[in-house]
Formats: C-alpha cells, structure tokens, sequence
C-alpha cells in the first residue's frame, strides 16, 4: 500500500502519483434507483444499469444507443450555421474552376478528414483540387504562413481545413489578404480568438446551433460532404459514375469510423452512429489501399477474406497506429495516397511502407520510452513529469507522453527540439483540464492546440521551459490540491462467474462499439478460489488463471502485464499459488481458434484477499 497525503505545496505529491507502487482504488458505480427500473420494466437488470452507468436515462436516448437507426439518428447537416454559406461556395468555387486546396493533418483523423473530401470532389469530377498535408516536422500542426503563401502562389481560390484551422487566426488572416477564402472544419478547443474564416463548421463553436458537440474532425468533413451531396442531389443530376448519392455518402463511412476511434471521442449519440455503421463499410470496404493495409496486418486472407470481424479494437490498435505511422516516421502523404489508390500494385507498396513505418514506430518508442524513465528516475516524485531529448523524433513524443502517462498516473509533457525550436506534446489524467491550463499562459508559446487529455505545442523560446514548467505545476497543485487523484478503476457491477454466460455476452454485444464514454463493462467478482495458474507469453508477462467461484465449475481467465510489469509492479505469478482466494475485475470475452468460441475471462486487476 502507499501513504496518501493532501496538503498544499509540492510535497503533497509524494508517493501520491508513484503508480509504480500503487494499488488502484476499485470503485463499483451506484445501482441505479429502482424508479429507474421501474420506469424501463423489458430491459433485464444488468441492460438497465450500465444504460444508467453512460447517462443513459430517456427512452430516445436508450433507444438511440442500443438500435441506431442510419435515417433518425444522423442529424441534419444545415443545423450547423454555416453549413449553408460553406455549400455554397463550394459549388461557386467548381462552378467558376476556382482552385479549392483541402488542408488535412497528419494523424488518421485529419488523414481520414482529407480522405473524405477529396473523395467528393473526385465523385463529382471536379479535377482542379489538390490536397495538403503538413509535415510534422517542418510544416508543424495545421496551417502555417509558408503554407498559405505557397497555396496563393500555385493559384488557391479556396482552402478547406480538416481536423485542424481553429487555432490559426494569423494564418487565416494572411490568406483573407491574398485573396483566399478559408472554409474551417475543426472540433479542437476554441481558442480565445477565433479565426476570422469565410465560414466555420465547428460543432463546439459559442453559439453553434449542431445538437451534437462531440463528433471528431473526420465526421465534421463528413457533415460538410453530406451537405455538398444534398445540394447536388436537388438538382437532380446523377453523380458522373451514376452511383446514387445516399450510396456513395454511406460508402464513406469506413473513413468516419477510422477518424472517430483513432481520435476517441465519446462513441455516444451521432458518433456511435457514424461508427457502428462505418464499421458495416469497413468490414466490407472497397478501398483497395485499406483491403493491402488489412494484408500486410494480417487481418485479412490472400483471397480478402477477412480472417476476424473488424471492431472498434481493431482500428484502434491495428489499423489507426499504422496509418498515424506514417505521419510520426515521415510523411502523411503515404497514408493519404494509400486511402485514395486504385492501382493494385501502388496500394500494396504504400501498405508495406506504412506496416515498415509501423514497426520502426513501436521499437522508437519503446526505446525513447525507455530513456524517459531514466530521466523520471532522477526526481520521482515530481507532480508533472517533464521529459525531454533532442533525439526524440517529433512523432513519437506523443507516445511518450501517452506510455508514461500511463505508467505513472501524472500529467506528462514530453519535449524535442525541431528547427531550433522546442516543440512537445501531453497527455493528461482525470481532474486536470491540459488544454484549458495552456490557454492561461499563451506568453510561453508560439503556437499551441489540442483537448482537456492531449495537447501539442512549441515554446516561444528555449527560456519559457522554465517559466511553462513552473506555471503547470503550480496550476495542477492549486487545481488538484482539494482531489483525490489515486487511479481509480472503475466497475460497472458485482457479479458471480456463475452469471458470466452466454446471455450476458450477446447483451454485451448491443453495447458495441466500445470506446470513450462507452467502455467495456467491467465487474467485480469476490472470494474467488485460484485452482492452478501459468505464465504465458514470449517474456513469460502474461498470466493465464483458471479459477471456480461459488461452484465446483472451472473457468478459464487471462491477465495480461501481470507478472511484472503491470498492477504496481506486481508479478502475481509469485505471489499467488493453487487454493489462494482472489478478488478480481474482469471484462467478459471470447476466445476463439480453429472455429471453436468459449467465454473467457479477461483480468483488468486483482487482490489477493
């Protein structure tokens, strides 16, 4: 166990964030009122809490979330103010040939954003359009003012921004003067200047009339792609290939649900739509660059058989790593060019790059991770954890932050130096708004942006590290100081093994998508019996349990990072033996092989009682 204090000052840190010799704190979420029972009687008990569980409580929004409907559930893309005035530029823009330059990003949301419109252009053969991704490195996030000169230079009318645009006021200011209009398409926090753009579809916007505030930067161009199509339907004219709008807007939603889950925004209200749905495209995608990326991950058979069903899971540890890949270990465009082919043979190249870029982004990581730690090890118990290297590349230090965010429970910023610049990258833990916390000092940076969990920023000078450090800190002690900032690990019920069945999965199986705001159910089971346990696994880090609770039964559990390298530090594997009592949290699961599918139990932690 660890001591936890709460006093004013730096020492009110101490022990209080070392997750490496922390137990997590286990909260079971209240059981919901019985009027809340009483008012849904057809839905069974445990259906009826974890909809309580989400914020789940009126029959539109149950309805909503266990059977979304593609025609009631997508909103109406003019609900946006500027909708309108955006469409019809557009289209003013393809009517007089004007250049339009769709401006993306380099992660897979902006990627996937640039995917989406791009697309819509080409499906109303209109040819001059170019696309742009900035480099991390030299080009930074979003717009920048070399980038702007270059468009007006090679002859831009019109620049859409995807996934990125809200913070860059100067930028936009600069094209307003050269003549070039700017249509942003963004969901980033709201700068306290908002840029002075032709038209902004943000649903966070002050003021903005959208019903839905959460969707991510690819559903946002999708919102603007639906409005271009309903315009373009009343006219009554025939997309160029004969292909019916309503089809080919659905036949994008592959790239929403890859934006929506790389970005993990809360897969609630319009964004589970979007997924769920997108999911369906996805699993049957006609993208020849996404069949070659789901080959070289082995997702998929020679003959494009898939070998599993695609979930929210796979895009977001197999298919959104590989395609971020390419923007952390060179250039996006690989990734873009990928998503747009229609060459076999092209699609395949630009797969095997982005599956290269891939591994040598998990072995960097691991190594920088690694180099980080030792820096960490010099002042442990710190409150923020600053790290630092000019080796690191700009594309991983997000992963950095991200890794030792986890590992310790703290607010992470983890720095290089780019161009004689030191840019860097956060993560942030429950209690402590990152986004809102950068907005409050803007004298210490050139540029910055991001969300409440993540932010990205470059300091104005090498001498504003000492006094953002300081500020950061002081602002987490004061802002946190009244909060009990122990991991929590929160469990959605109590349950016996012996409920774990197959009823219980199949109604598991109405939550999906699992993601932010909707995460797998976990339950708590206690004063269970440890019948024999092995270590499984390359390094021997994983532990396999077989367990019997409140019958003779034996059921089958996996944990993985137990021996070692997860729970505290912990190696359960020599700390439990046959006949130990346990208490554990698990999530329901299902192992399959060779056609065969039994319930398997998934550790997230345990207690020895």
């Amino acid at each position: 166990m660890y001591l936890y204090i709460i006093i004013t000052g730096y020492t009110c840190q101490i022990m209080r964030n070392k997750q490496q010799n922390m137990v997590k704190k286990w909260k079971i979420l209240d059981v919901p009122p019985q009027s809340f029972f009483d008012e849904h009687p057809e839905l069974p008990k445990i259906v009826a809490t974890l909809l309580y569980h989400r914020g789940l409580t009126t029959q539109k929004t149950i309805d909503e979330f266990l059977d979304p409907e593609y025609s009631q559930n997508i909103h109406d893309p003019f609900l946006f103010r500027d909708m309108k005035k955006s469409v019809d530029r557009i289209f003013t823009a393809i009517t007089n040939n004007e250049r339009i330059t769709v401006h993306g990003d380099y992660d897979a949301d902006g990627v996937s954003s640039a995917v989406i419109m791009t697309s819509l252009f080409r499906a109303l053969n209109y040819e001059n359009f170019s696309v742009f991704l900035p480099h991390r490195e030299t080009d930074g996030y979003g717009l920048n003012m070399n980038t702007v000169r270059l468009l007006s230079d090679e002859g831009t009318k019109l620049i859409i921004t995807c996934d990125c645009g809200i913070s860059n006021t100067p930028e936009v200011e600069l094209a307003n003067s050269l003549n070039i209009d700017v249509i942003i398409t963004d969901h980033h926090s709201i700068p306290a200047v908002v840029p002075p753009a032709y038209a902004i579809i943000h649903p966070k916007l002050p003021g903005e009339t959208y019903p839905d505030q959460t969707l991510c930067g690819g559903a946002v161009a999708f919102k603007l792609t639906q409005g271009i199509l309903q315009t373009h339907k009343q006219t009554n004219v025939l997309l160029p290939n004969d292909q019916p709008h309503d089809s080919f807007e659905k036949w994008l939603l592959d790239m929403v649900a890859i934006a929506t889950v790389a970005d993990m925004v809360p897969l609630l209200g319009e964004s589970r739509t979007l997924t769920k749905y997108g999911l369906i495209v996805l699993n049957k995608t006609r993208r020849m660059g996404l069949q070659k990326l789901l080959l070289e991950a082995r997702l998929m058979e020679q003959d494009g058989t898939l070998k599993r069903e695609i979930d929210a899971d796979t895009i977001g540890f197999r298919i959104a790593p590989r395609i971020n890949a390419a923007g952390r270990m060179g250039h996006a465009n690989v990734a873009y060019q990928l998503l747009v082919a229609e060459s076999g043979t092209d699609a395949i190249d630009l797969a095997f790059a982005l599956n290269t870029n891939n591994n040598d982004r998990q072995k960097k990581t691991e190594e920088f991770v690694s180099e980080a730690i030792a820096q960490i090890n010099i002042d442990p118990e710190a409150p923020i954890v600053f790290v630092k290297s000019t080796s690191w590349s700009t594309g991983i230090v997000g992963l950095i932050a991200s890794r030792l965010k986890e590992k310790y429970g703290k607010p992470v910023i983890a720095m290089t130096n780019n161009q004689n610049e030191i840019v860097g990258s956060g993560r942030s833990i429950e209690g402590f708004n990152m986004i809102a916390n950068l907005q409050a000092m803007p004298e210490c940076f050139l540029k910055f942006g991001g969300h409440p969990m993540a932010c990205g920023f470059t300091l104005k000078s090498p001498e504003s590290f000492d006094e953002f450090k300081n500020k950061l800190t002081q602002n987490f002690l004061q802002q946190t100081k009244e909060l009990d900032m122990t991991p929590t690990l929160t469990i959605d019920a109590e349950l016996t093994l012996e409920d774990v069945n197959w009823e219980l999965y199949d109604i598991l199986d109405k939550f999906k998508p699992f993601g932010q705001a909707n995460p797998k159910p976990r339950y708590k089971a206690s004063g269970v019996t440890v019948v024999n346990l092995e270590t499984i696994g390359k390094d021997g880090k994983h532990l396999r349990l077989n367990v019997k609770h409140q019958t003779p039964r034996v059921r089958k559990t996996i944990g993985w990072n137990l021996c070692g390298n997860g729970n505290g530090g912990t190696n359960w594997s020599k700390e439990l033996t046959t006949g130990d009592t346990i208490d554990i949290v698990f999530e329901v699961d299902v192992n399959e092989w060779n056609g065969n599918r039994e319930l398997q139990l998934l550790i997230i932690d345990l207690k020895k009682v």
